[in-house]
């Protein structure tokens, strides 16, 4: 697959996930759709999403302790997340800044 195909808006393949409606499932019987999915096209800005590549970061903005400004230590329990962010496809992305 080339980075064209890995960089443009994949529309949800309702054939992949299981059926609204299975008898056999009772529950299913009273949150299922009483009516056809309608499907909206997408419009640019769903579609290209916001590009923050001209941000740079700060010396201290991966670093909630440091970066906090209230001259005290922010209040809470410190925790370590550590994980990494992939695209549809699975692929890494790098650069990425989770908030």
């Amino acid at each position: 697959m080339s980075d064209a195909d890995n960089s443009r808006f994949v529309i949800r393949d309702r054939n992949w996930h299981p059926k609204a409606l299975t008898p056999d499932y009772k529950t299913s019987i009273l949150r299922s759709p009483r009516q056809a999915l309608v499907s909206i096209p997408q419009s640019l800005s769903e579609t290209s999403g916001p590009d923050f590549s001209h941000l740079e970061m700060g010396q201290h903005d991966n670093d909630l302790l440091l970066n906090f400004n209230q001259g005290g230590l922010p209040i809470g329990e410190r925790i370590i997340v550590a994980g990494r962010v992939c695209d549809q496809y699975g692929k890494p992305i790098p650069h990425t800044l989770v908030e």
